[in-house]
This record gives structure tokens, C-alpha cells and sequence, in this order.
């Protein structure tokens, strides 16, 4: 019989909800016993093999390239967890959404204090993904199905999710796993 399958996708953020998921440290043999990464920086595959029971989501959309991923994302999984701030609320990224765009891409590559840009140009190339009017938290695009809060969540906080999802029980994470004070 099959192993279920979890993928793994870090949008606009940090990357630090997935050092939080290595962070699991020997019990990641444990979780391998369990599961099969698919598509994930994990195991570096790039598409998807097929349906997946779980997937884990960090960042928030800030780009098309962002809304295309996490909407693959909800085709393909079974279940969609938001991991960490930037996914459940824009977190870091979102600071932008207070600026105009405009203003961001003027400042950014024509009037900071250390931008060396002659033509004045704004980069505009197809190969650059197109920037969201603001940061969007992952549920304001796609429905997702469980949020796990945390800059980023801790490892013991993945770890208790996801084994709880995969034995279908409730994820039921005590106070001392989702606090923040």
C-alpha cells in the first residue's frame, strides 16, 4: 500500500516555517515512515506526481507566479494548511500593503538611497513575475483548510498537525504549542 503524500511550497516569505519543518530534527525519519514528500524544496521536485493528502503552505501572494502556485496547490491536495504568519495574515511581506505600488517600485529601483539606475527604468521583463496590487494572506485567494500560526510554528506544532491529520484525528494543538506572548 501507498504512503500519502505531502507537498511543500514557500510563496513570499522567509523560508523559516520550512527550517521550522527540519527543525522536527530525528522524528523526521519518523514522519518519512508515515508519508512521501512530493512536490517540495524538501526533495527539490518541481511538479506534482499526482493527488497528495497534505499540503503545507508558508508565505503570503505577492505576485502572479504566488497565485498560480497556490492555486495548484488547492487542485492538487486533499487538505491545505497555512503555515506561519506570512500565510495566515501577509505577515513581513505585507508591510508593503500600507505603500502604494508605485511608490514601492520608485523607491525600490529608481530613488533609494543605494540604487544605481541611470535609465530611471522600473525592470519590466516576462520572465519577472508581476507584483500584486498588495500581500495577500493565503485564505483571501483559495480556501484553505487548517491555519498554524507562528513566525514560524514551531517544530513540535508541524509535527503534532501533521501526525494527527495523517492518523484522521482532530488537530487539536495545546495552548503552550500556539502562543505567542
Amino acid at each position: 500500500m501507498s504512503k500519502p503524500k505531502i507537498a511543500t511550497a514557500s510563496l513570499a516569505g522567509c523560508f523559516g516555517c520550512h527550517m521550522s519543518l527540519l527543525d522536527i530534527d530525528e522524528r523526521i525519519l519518523d514522519l518519512v515512515e508515515l508519508v512521501d514528500f512530493d512536490k517540495s524544496p524538501i526533495n527539490d521536485l518541481k511538479k506534482f506526481t499526482g493527488k497528495v493528502q497534505i499540503g503545507l503552505i508558508e508565505g503570503g501572494c505577492s505576485t502572479d507566479e504566488n497565485v498560480q502556485v497556490l492555486r495548484d496547490f488547492r487542485r492538487h491536495c486533499e487538505i491545505l494548511i497555512s503555515v506561519g504568519d506570512c500565510a495566515t495574515q501577509g505577515g513581513i511581506p505585507a508591510m508593503r500593503n500600507t505603500v502604494p505600488l508605485l511608490e514601492c517600485l520608485e523607491e525600490a529601483y529608481c530613488n533609494g538611497p543605494t540604487v544605481y539606475n541611470p535609465s530611471g527604468a522600473i525592470p519590466n521583463d516576462p520572465e519577472v513575475p508581476l507584483l500584486l496590487d498588495k500581500v495577500y494572506p493565503c485564505h483571501e485567494v483559495v480556501k484553505i483548510d487548517y491555519f498554524l500560526p507562528g513566525c514560524p510554528p514551531s517544530a513540535d506544532t508541524l509535527f503534532q498537525a501533521i501526525v494527527a491529520l495523517l492518523k484522521n484525528e482532530p488537530v487539536d494543538l495545546p495552548y503552550e504549542l500556539i502562543k505567542y506572548d
